[in-house]
């Protein structure tokens, strides 16, 4: 239960009182989509091997992520070996016998990035080598620079390169009634940021800009337009 007394579904392992434990536990097969790097977001709890008696040298605190790549599904077939670490997962903060009589939920967050990705997707598998954990959620996503309007601009979804120290260039179509007045281009950023604007696009005559867009103009406004000509 958290701290609002509603129920939590978890994957939970404690075999702490036997040595030599190895146990696994893999996600279904997830679709990589547009995404070159992923981000996974474990939240989970872990028992302090401390408050646990007679389990010295069994009881473990960490447990391990990795990740494998494929191109389809492989049903129930689960191969270790082809799987590679991502990193080794520690809790920040653990819990006592004590905690667990008041009903104390100390809820431990994770981020791990992964990449590049090249495949049309891949699982994640979790191995417990002697800890007494509970893993209560896993996101697994990836970051994007939204659509945009911008100087009178259109910017599509784009995704960063793996390469955080590199931005990626992209170039703004002219919305309706709209044209080029220099290159609109925007810049994506790894974290999904848009960055560093140049150029614009302006209404085309006898248009006029409203909330971003480009309108037909008043009969006054046109009038003094084409008297200007």
């Amino acid at each position: 239960m958290d701290e609002h007394n509603r129920p939590i579904h978890t994957f939970q392992v404690c075999n702490v009182m036997e040595p030599n434990q190895n146990n696994w536990l893999r996600s279904n097969w997830i679709s990589r989509q547009a995404a070159q790097k992923i981000y996974v977001e474990l939240r989970f709890t872990l028992r302090d091997c401390n408050s646990i008696p007679w389990v010295s040298g069994t009881c473990k605190e960490t447990f391990n992520l990795f990740y494998h790549e494929t191109d389809e599904a492989h049903g129930v077939k689960f191969k270790p070996p082809q799987y590679t670490k991502i990193d080794t997962i520690a809790a920040d903060e653990s819990f006592t016998q004590m905690d667990l009589g008041d009903r104390i939920l100390k809820l431990n967050t994770e981020v791990r990035e992964v990449g590049p990705m090249t495949r049309k997707g891949f699982y994640l598998a979790f191995q417990d080598i002697g800890a007494c954990i509970a893993l209560v959620s896993v996101r697994v996503y990836y970051k994007k620079c939204p659509f945009t309007l911008r100087n009178l601009a259109s910017f599509p979804d784009t995704v960063p390169r793996v390469d955080s120290s590199s931005l990626v260039e992209v170039r703004g179509a002219c919305v309706d009634h709209a044209e080029e007045r220099d290159t609109p281009k925007l810049f994506c950023g790894a974290d999904g940021d848009w960055l560093v604007p140049l150029g614009r696009c302006v209404c085309s005559v006898g248009y006029e800009e409203i909330d971003g867009s480009c309108a037909a103009a008043s009969t006054q406004i046109r009038r003094i337009r084409y008297d200007l000509m």
